[in-house]
């Protein structure tokens, strides 16, 4: 089984040892900024024992990952989403309630989790080093370096939306922000109002910039070169080659990507991010899914910090 937390939902399904979602098992509830702890282990629980409930005949649970936003903390088996209300909720404990204590339960970043679906199953299979990252609501990532997922002490690495970058094009610029806060979907939306726009969310500012109007087009490139800023820095400590950008506002614009490559190459300092290939997700919204149900094949230490593919 699969969990996936994020800031507006929680969603489960049941996916297959070929990272095959089984659609009729998909369970989803919105969780938002009223959901409290009571509410969202509610949610979560009713999603999971949903799920559990469609099992078709013939298969067999055997264990369950859970992607989360962060930050998470990995001995204690807690999150604390951003976008969310709550803090230290036992997201593993609330899930182990409904599927049994003899059922093994992994815990990731949902950025990882995209990160390690996209490698093994979509736009970054058999590449051995890849960055993948989400634009969307907020900004996650996740960090496959030869072949195994980068977790970090506490299970955190990957945090790309909360490297500072420049909210202008100009370094010099004093107005500095989490790529977060300047390169979102609700971010782009706030600023592109801030200079007289008159939409309301992110789908409208992708459908006013095909049709023209310039402070919609304006608020999109304005993402797209806080992203390639800050992907050339990740280019210059990670020395990967290949970028894997999905989630919703990265579809604001058919060549959102191909501006957060060109940007990319713009602000890299060393000569192989000027290089890097920056490529669109393959695997859209089943990819925090598919990526949670690699977890458990996953051997991670007691600390978080060390992981690596199961020779099982």
């Amino acid at each position: 089984m699969a969990v996936d937390l994020g800031g507006t939902k929680v969603e489960a399904a049941l996916v297959d040892t070929q990272g095959a979602v089984l659609t009729r098992t998909r369970r989803r509830a919105a969780t938002g900024p009223g959901a409290g702890p009571a509410e969202l282990r509610s949610v979560v629980q009713a999603v999971v024992a949903g799920a559990l409930e469609a099992q078709p005949p013939g298969y067999v649970l055997k264990a369950v990952g859970i992607g989360s936003a962060g930050p998470l903390d990995s001995v204690a088996e807690t999150v604390s989403p951003l976008n969310l209300p709550v803090r230290d909720f036992p997201i593993v404990s609330a899930v182990r309630d409904v599927v049994g204590e003899t059922i093994p339960v992994r815990l990731a970043l949902d950025g990882l989790c995209i990160a390690l679906a996209e490698s093994r199953f979509g736009a970054a299979a058999g590449v051995s080093s890849s960055v993948s990252m989400v634009v969307s609501t907020g900004i996650g990532g996740g960090i496959v370096i030869d072949g195994a997922p980068l977790v970090g002490e506490q299970g955190n690495a990957g945090h790309i939306g909360q490297l500072r970058v420049s909210a202008e094009e100009s370094p010099e610029c004093a107005n500095v922000g989490t790529l977060e806060s300047v390169a979102s979907g609700p971010a782009s939306v706030a600023w592109a109002q801030q200079q007289g726009w008159t939409g309301r969310n992110g789908e409208e500012l992708g459908r006013f910039a095909r049709s023209g109007d310039r402070l919609a087009r304006a608020a999109i490139e304005r993402s797209a070169k806080a992203v390639g800023q800050a992907l050339a820095g990740v280019c210059a400590l990670l020395d990967v080659d290949l970028i894997v950008i999905g989630g919703g506002f990265s579809h604001v614009s058919d060549d959102y990507v191909d501006m957060v490559e060109a940007c990319t190459h713009r602000a890299a300092v060393l000569p192989a991010a000027r290089t890097v290939k920056v490529v669109r997700a393959a695997l859209g919204s089943d990819a925090p899914l598919v990526g949670a149900s690699l977890l458990p094949a996953l051997i991670i230490s007691s600390r978080g910090h060390h992981a690596q593919r199961s020779t099982a």
